[in-house]
């Protein structure tokens, strides 16, 4: 294996052992998984809260339905938020156990989003475990780890997913979704990188 390929992964693979958090995050997405080790977590009393963040990709009109999970959910689902909640019930997790945030439509909206949820609940997040797709867990780490700095994130990816740290150089489709993850997480870090440096705060106009 050539070198660089083994620095790739490691950069994009993210994967944490899970300790007792204050929160759960789950940035917006249409596959069962993310949602499913979530639950799995709070069924362990890793986490007493889950915060699934989305409505729809941006530049669309409404939910595409489900991706990716080896059960299907059943339902009509009107945004992510919708689905992930969906997801959630049905793996066991109470209603009380799940906030809402509906309106975010790319993954930096997911995390801001999210922090003003929090923020507005007085949740004080000390540590949280961050569940998402195994080839989005460098920059789902990224957003979330520049809105809440003062937080230890853990990230818990899905299982089970297609793409893995594994296998993803061997199919065509396991190298376009790692090495554009890898542009993603120096194209979309422009303007947000600046704006920290010139203390504007954090913007909102990247896509997913």
């Amino acid at each position: 294996m050539l070198e660089w390929i083994d620095d790739v992964t490691r950069f994009i693979f993210l994967s944490d052992e899970p300790k007792p958090a204050d929160i759960a995050f789950i940035p917006g997405n249409g596959h069962a998984e993310p949602a499913e080790r979530a639950a799995a977590l709070y069924r362990e009393g890793l986490t007493p809260l889950l915060l699934p963040s989305g409505r729809f990709a941006i530049g669309t009109d409404g939910f595409s339905g489900q991706l990716s999970g080896a059960r299907r959910y059943e339902g009509t689902f009107a945004t992510e938020w919708a689905f992930m909640r969906g997801v959630l019930r049905a793996c066991g997790v109470p209603e009380e156990a799940i906030l809402r945030e509906d309106e975010a439509v790319f993954t930096y909206q997911n995390a801001i989003l999210s922090r003003r949820l929090t923020d507005s609940a007085r949740i004080v997040v000390r540590r949280a475990l961050l569940c998402c797709m195994p080839v989005h867990a460098r920059r789902a780490k990224m957003y979330y780890q520049t809105l809440y700095p003062e937080a230890e994130l853990l990230v818990c990816p899905a299982r089970g997913a297609d793409v893995t740290a594994e296998n993803w150089t061997d199919t065509p489709e396991g190298i376009d979704a790692v090495l554009s993850e890898l542009e993603r997480c120096g194209a979309q870090f422009h303007d947000i990188l600046k704006g920290m440096r010139r203390g504007a705060g954090f913007k909102m106009a990247e896509s997913k």
